[in-house]
Protein backbone atom coordinates (compact mmCIF):
# COMPACT_ATOMS: atom_id res chain seq x y z
CA UNK A 1 0.00 0.00 0.00
CA UNK A 2 2.64 2.24 0.90
CA UNK A 3 4.67 1.17 -2.47
CA UNK A 4 1.63 2.54 -4.40
CA UNK A 5 1.45 5.83 -2.68
CA UNK A 6 4.94 6.28 -3.48
CA UNK A 7 4.50 5.55 -6.84
CA UNK A 8 1.86 7.60 -7.33
CA UNK A 9 3.33 10.50 -5.65
CA UNK A 10 6.18 9.65 -8.19
CA UNK A 11 3.94 9.70 -10.89
CA UNK A 12 1.96 12.81 -9.88
CA UNK A 13 5.59 14.74 -9.27
CA UNK A 14 6.53 13.53 -12.79
CA UNK A 15 2.96 14.96 -13.98
CA UNK A 16 3.44 18.49 -12.31
CA UNK A 17 7.32 18.37 -13.22
CA UNK A 18 6.14 17.54 -16.92
CA UNK A 19 3.62 20.04 -17.25
CA UNK A 20 6.40 22.76 -15.97
CA UNK A 21 8.51 21.88 -18.12
CA UNK A 22 5.64 21.89 -21.22
CA UNK A 23 5.04 25.81 -19.29
CA UNK A 24 8.38 26.72 -19.56
CA UNK A 25 8.85 24.86 -23.63
CA UNK A 26 6.49 27.01 -24.38
CA UNK A 27 7.67 30.42 -23.92
CA UNK A 28 11.17 28.74 -26.43
CA UNK A 29 9.67 30.08 -29.25
CA UNK A 30 8.99 33.84 -28.20
CA UNK A 31 12.74 33.55 -27.29
CA UNK A 32 13.70 32.80 -30.54
CA UNK A 33 10.68 34.96 -32.00
CA UNK A 34 11.83 37.95 -29.65
CA UNK A 35 14.92 39.55 -31.50
CA UNK A 36 12.92 39.84 -35.01
CA UNK A 37 10.07 41.06 -33.08
CA UNK A 38 12.27 43.91 -31.64
CA UNK A 39 14.07 45.01 -34.88
CA UNK A 40 10.31 44.31 -36.52
CA UNK A 41 8.28 47.33 -34.31
CA UNK A 42 11.49 49.41 -34.55
CA UNK A 43 12.19 49.50 -38.29
CA UNK A 44 8.14 48.63 -39.45
CA UNK A 45 5.33 49.50 -37.24
CA UNK A 46 7.28 52.67 -35.14
CA UNK A 47 7.85 54.27 -38.32
CA UNK A 48 4.14 53.67 -39.95
CA UNK A 49 3.09 54.66 -36.72
CA UNK A 50 4.88 58.06 -36.54
CA UNK A 51 3.97 58.67 -40.03
CA UNK A 52 0.45 58.48 -39.51
CA UNK A 53 1.13 60.85 -36.39
CA UNK A 54 2.66 63.25 -38.31
CA UNK A 55 0.05 63.35 -41.67
CA UNK A 56 -2.28 65.27 -38.75
CA UNK A 57 0.19 67.87 -38.40
CA UNK A 58 1.20 70.79 -40.88
CA UNK A 59 4.54 73.07 -40.98
CA UNK A 60 4.11 76.79 -41.03
CA UNK A 61 5.72 79.75 -41.30
CA UNK A 62 4.02 81.37 -38.81
CA UNK A 63 3.12 79.50 -35.88
CA UNK A 64 5.51 76.63 -36.45
CA UNK A 65 4.07 72.87 -36.27
CA UNK A 66 -0.29 73.00 -36.33
CA UNK A 67 -2.75 69.80 -35.93
CA UNK A 68 -4.91 69.76 -38.89
CA UNK A 69 -6.60 66.88 -38.71
CA UNK A 70 -7.55 65.48 -42.37
CA UNK A 71 -6.41 68.30 -44.03
CA UNK A 72 -3.51 66.60 -45.99
CA UNK A 73 -5.63 64.20 -47.03
CA UNK A 74 -8.97 66.50 -48.06
CA UNK A 75 -5.61 67.97 -49.90
CA UNK A 76 -4.34 65.14 -51.51
CA UNK A 77 -7.56 64.29 -52.94
CA UNK A 78 -7.76 66.70 -55.18
CA UNK A 79 -3.88 67.27 -55.87
CA UNK A 80 -3.82 66.44 -59.93
CA UNK A 81 -0.24 65.91 -59.66
CA UNK A 82 -0.78 63.04 -57.16
CA UNK A 83 -3.48 61.26 -59.35
CA UNK A 84 -1.29 61.69 -62.65
CA UNK A 85 1.30 59.07 -60.60
CA UNK A 86 -1.45 57.11 -59.38
CA UNK A 87 -2.87 56.62 -63.16
CA UNK A 88 0.73 56.43 -64.28
CA UNK A 89 1.78 53.67 -62.20
CA UNK A 90 -1.79 51.94 -62.74
CA UNK A 91 -0.97 52.17 -66.66
CA UNK A 92 2.34 50.39 -66.19
CA UNK A 93 1.13 47.72 -63.93
CA UNK A 94 -1.68 46.96 -66.17
CA UNK A 95 1.01 46.57 -69.06
CA UNK A 96 4.33 45.38 -67.16
CA UNK A 97 2.96 42.71 -64.93
CA UNK A 98 0.87 39.78 -67.67
CA UNK A 99 3.55 40.84 -69.79
CA UNK A 100 6.36 39.65 -67.09
CA UNK A 101 4.64 36.98 -65.55
CA UNK A 102 3.64 35.16 -69.17
CA UNK A 103 7.39 35.24 -69.83
CA UNK A 104 8.32 34.12 -66.00
CA UNK A 105 5.32 31.26 -66.86
CA UNK A 106 6.40 30.39 -70.44
CA UNK A 107 10.35 29.80 -69.12
CA UNK A 108 9.51 27.62 -66.17
CA UNK A 109 7.30 25.44 -68.39
CA UNK A 110 10.15 24.79 -70.87
CA UNK A 111 12.72 24.46 -68.07
CA UNK A 112 9.96 21.96 -66.67
CA UNK A 113 9.64 20.23 -70.00
CA UNK A 114 13.13 18.81 -69.30
CA UNK A 115 13.54 18.92 -72.90
CA UNK A 116 15.72 22.38 -72.52
CA UNK A 117 19.55 22.50 -73.68
CA UNK A 118 22.01 23.95 -71.06
CA UNK A 119 18.82 23.89 -68.64
CA UNK A 120 21.19 24.85 -65.52
CA UNK A 121 22.76 27.43 -67.36
CA UNK A 122 19.50 28.92 -68.30
CA UNK A 123 18.30 29.28 -65.02
CA UNK A 124 20.87 30.49 -63.70
CA UNK A 125 21.09 33.26 -66.70
CA UNK A 126 17.56 33.97 -66.09
CA UNK A 127 17.63 35.06 -62.61
CA UNK A 128 21.19 36.96 -62.31
CA UNK A 129 19.73 40.11 -63.19
CA UNK A 130 17.35 39.64 -60.14
CA UNK A 131 20.83 39.65 -58.32
CA UNK A 132 22.27 42.48 -59.88
CA UNK A 133 20.77 45.82 -57.72
CA UNK A 134 18.45 47.82 -59.53
CA UNK A 135 20.61 50.97 -59.17
CA UNK A 136 23.25 49.05 -61.59
CA UNK A 137 20.66 47.87 -63.81
CA UNK A 138 18.41 51.11 -64.17
CA UNK A 139 22.51 52.63 -65.19
CA UNK A 140 23.02 49.73 -67.53
CA UNK A 141 20.12 50.06 -69.91
CA UNK A 142 19.94 53.82 -69.62
CA UNK A 143 23.56 53.58 -71.16
CA UNK A 144 21.98 51.19 -73.88
CA UNK A 145 19.10 53.60 -74.61
CA UNK A 146 20.89 56.41 -75.23
CA UNK A 147 20.64 57.94 -78.65
CA UNK A 148 23.82 59.85 -78.47
CA UNK A 149 26.39 58.01 -76.91
CA UNK A 150 24.39 54.58 -76.69
CA UNK A 151 23.70 51.35 -77.99
CA UNK A 152 20.78 52.75 -80.06
CA UNK A 153 22.70 55.75 -80.93
CA UNK A 154 25.15 53.28 -82.54
CA UNK A 155 22.03 51.33 -84.55
CA UNK A 156 20.85 54.53 -85.55
CA UNK A 157 24.62 55.67 -87.07
CA UNK A 158 24.39 52.67 -88.66
CA UNK A 159 20.70 51.68 -89.72
CA UNK A 160 20.12 55.51 -90.27
CA UNK A 161 17.16 55.61 -88.12
CA UNK A 162 16.47 57.94 -85.59
CA UNK A 163 15.25 55.65 -82.69
CA UNK A 164 15.14 57.38 -79.41
CA UNK A 165 13.70 55.52 -76.33
CA UNK A 166 13.81 58.84 -74.11
CA UNK A 167 10.97 60.20 -75.65
CA UNK A 168 8.13 60.83 -73.21
CA UNK A 169 5.70 58.27 -75.27
CA UNK A 170 7.99 55.11 -75.04
CA UNK A 171 9.50 56.42 -71.82
CA UNK A 172 7.55 54.52 -69.57
CA UNK A 173 7.41 50.75 -72.02
CA UNK A 174 11.32 51.71 -71.42
CA UNK A 175 11.27 51.51 -67.93
CA UNK A 176 9.15 48.73 -67.82
CA UNK A 177 11.23 46.69 -69.87
CA UNK A 178 13.84 47.62 -67.42
CA UNK A 179 12.25 45.86 -64.68
CA UNK A 180 10.76 42.96 -66.68
CA UNK A 181 14.41 42.48 -67.15
CA UNK A 182 14.90 42.27 -63.34
CA UNK A 183 11.94 40.46 -61.97
CA UNK A 184 10.99 37.88 -64.90
CA UNK A 185 13.74 35.00 -63.39
CA UNK A 186 12.34 36.03 -59.90
CA UNK A 187 9.28 34.76 -60.43
CA UNK A 188 10.50 32.14 -62.98
CA UNK A 189 11.84 30.38 -60.19
CA UNK A 190 8.79 30.81 -58.05
CA UNK A 191 6.72 29.00 -61.50
CA UNK A 192 9.51 26.28 -61.60
CA UNK A 193 9.20 25.34 -57.25
CA UNK A 194 5.45 25.11 -57.95
CA UNK A 195 5.69 22.82 -61.24
CA UNK A 196 8.23 20.98 -59.57
CA UNK A 197 6.01 19.65 -56.63
CA UNK A 198 3.96 17.77 -59.24
CA UNK A 199 3.92 14.05 -58.76
CA UNK A 200 5.66 12.33 -61.69
CA UNK A 201 2.69 9.74 -61.91
CA UNK A 202 0.20 11.91 -63.38
CA UNK A 203 2.66 12.83 -65.99
CA UNK A 204 3.15 8.91 -66.73
CA UNK A 205 -0.78 8.34 -66.09
CA UNK A 206 -1.51 11.25 -68.66
CA UNK A 207 1.16 9.43 -71.48
CA UNK A 208 -0.54 6.28 -70.90
CA UNK A 209 -4.03 7.76 -71.78
CA UNK A 210 -2.64 9.04 -74.75
CA UNK A 211 -2.04 13.12 -73.67
CA UNK A 212 -0.04 15.38 -75.90
CA UNK A 213 2.69 17.67 -74.36
CA UNK A 214 0.08 20.17 -74.99
CA UNK A 215 -2.75 18.71 -72.96
CA UNK A 216 -0.48 17.63 -70.30
CA UNK A 217 0.47 21.66 -69.68
CA UNK A 218 -3.23 22.57 -69.87
CA UNK A 219 -4.35 19.83 -67.80
CA UNK A 220 -1.72 19.15 -64.66
CA UNK A 221 0.67 22.06 -64.91
CA UNK A 222 -1.13 25.47 -65.72
CA UNK A 223 -4.19 24.04 -62.80
CA UNK A 224 -1.09 23.48 -60.50
CA UNK A 225 0.00 27.47 -61.27
CA UNK A 226 -2.90 29.01 -59.59
CA UNK A 227 -1.82 29.52 -56.37
CA UNK A 228 2.01 30.70 -57.01
CA UNK A 229 0.22 33.23 -59.74
CA UNK A 230 -1.99 34.67 -57.08
CA UNK A 231 1.51 34.85 -54.96
CA UNK A 232 2.97 36.53 -58.08
CA UNK A 233 0.86 38.97 -58.88
CA UNK A 234 0.47 40.43 -55.65
CA UNK A 235 4.53 41.02 -55.22
CA UNK A 236 4.73 42.43 -58.74
CA UNK A 237 1.20 44.67 -58.13
CA UNK A 238 2.83 46.08 -54.68
CA UNK A 239 6.82 46.89 -56.32
CA UNK A 240 4.77 48.45 -59.42
CA UNK A 241 3.14 50.87 -57.41
CA UNK A 242 6.43 51.68 -55.27
CA UNK A 243 7.86 51.97 -58.32
CA UNK A 244 11.13 54.56 -57.65
CA UNK A 245 14.55 53.26 -58.29
CA UNK A 246 14.09 53.26 -62.15
CA UNK A 247 12.47 56.63 -63.08
CA UNK A 248 15.10 58.32 -59.95
CA UNK A 249 17.94 57.77 -62.03
CA UNK A 250 17.12 57.79 -65.62
CA UNK A 251 15.76 61.64 -64.43
CA UNK A 252 19.56 62.70 -64.60
CA UNK A 253 19.91 60.91 -68.53
CA UNK A 254 16.64 61.54 -69.98
CA UNK A 255 16.82 64.89 -71.66
CA UNK A 256 14.05 67.82 -71.02
CA UNK A 257 11.69 67.08 -68.70
CA UNK A 258 9.83 63.99 -69.31
CA UNK A 259 10.50 62.50 -65.62
CA UNK A 260 8.89 65.16 -63.24
CA UNK A 261 9.20 65.16 -59.40
CA UNK A 262 5.75 63.66 -59.69
CA UNK A 263 6.43 60.08 -62.25
CA UNK A 264 5.34 58.00 -59.30
CA UNK A 265 3.85 58.53 -55.91
CA UNK A 266 7.29 57.58 -54.43
CA UNK A 267 9.37 60.09 -56.40
CA UNK A 268 6.33 62.62 -55.34
CA UNK A 269 6.36 61.58 -51.64
CA UNK A 270 10.43 61.90 -51.95
CA UNK A 271 10.50 65.30 -53.39
CA UNK A 272 7.88 66.45 -51.33
CA UNK A 273 9.22 65.75 -47.98
CA UNK A 274 13.25 65.88 -49.12
CA UNK A 275 13.09 69.07 -51.71
CA UNK A 276 9.47 70.82 -50.50
CA UNK A 277 9.85 70.69 -46.62
CA UNK A 278 6.61 69.16 -46.80
CA UNK A 279 7.24 66.19 -44.85
CA UNK A 280 3.77 65.85 -43.25
CA UNK A 281 1.54 65.84 -46.55
CA UNK A 282 4.35 63.58 -48.14
CA UNK A 283 3.03 61.10 -44.75
CA UNK A 284 -0.60 61.48 -45.83
CA UNK A 285 0.46 60.63 -49.36
CA UNK A 286 2.49 57.44 -48.41
CA UNK A 287 -0.60 56.05 -46.10
CA UNK A 288 -2.74 56.83 -48.50
CA UNK A 289 -0.84 55.04 -51.08
CA UNK A 290 -0.09 52.42 -48.90
CA UNK A 291 -3.91 51.44 -48.05
CA UNK A 292 -4.93 51.60 -51.87
CA UNK A 293 -1.56 49.47 -52.52
CA UNK A 294 -3.07 46.85 -49.71
CA UNK A 295 -6.85 46.91 -51.16
CA UNK A 296 -5.53 46.00 -54.14
CA UNK A 297 -3.75 43.06 -53.02
CA UNK A 298 -6.49 42.08 -50.70
CA UNK A 299 -8.70 42.31 -53.42
CA UNK A 300 -6.55 39.71 -55.74
CA UNK A 301 -6.44 37.80 -53.41
CA UNK A 302 -9.86 37.40 -52.12
CA UNK A 303 -10.27 36.75 -55.86
CA UNK A 304 -7.65 33.84 -56.09
CA UNK A 305 -9.35 31.94 -53.00
CA UNK A 306 -12.56 32.00 -54.50
CA UNK A 307 -11.32 30.51 -58.08
CA UNK A 308 -9.08 28.08 -56.17
CA UNK A 309 -12.08 27.03 -53.86
CA UNK A 310 -14.03 26.15 -56.84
Amino acid sequence: MASAQASAAVASGGASVGRENRHRADWRGWKFMGPFAVVFVFVFIIPIVYAIYISFFKKQMIGGTKFVGFENYTRLFVDAQFWSSVGRVALFTCVQVPIMLFLSAAMALALDSMKLHGAKFFRISTFLPYAVPAVVSTLIWGFVYGAKYGLVGSLNDVLGTNLDLFAPSVLLASIGNIVTWEFTGYNMLIFYSSLSTIPHSLYEAASIDGASEWQIVKSIKLPELKGSLAITVIFSIIGSFQLFNEPSILQNMVPGNAITTYYTPNMYAYNLSFSGNQSNYAAALAITMAVITMAIAYAVQLNSMKEQMK
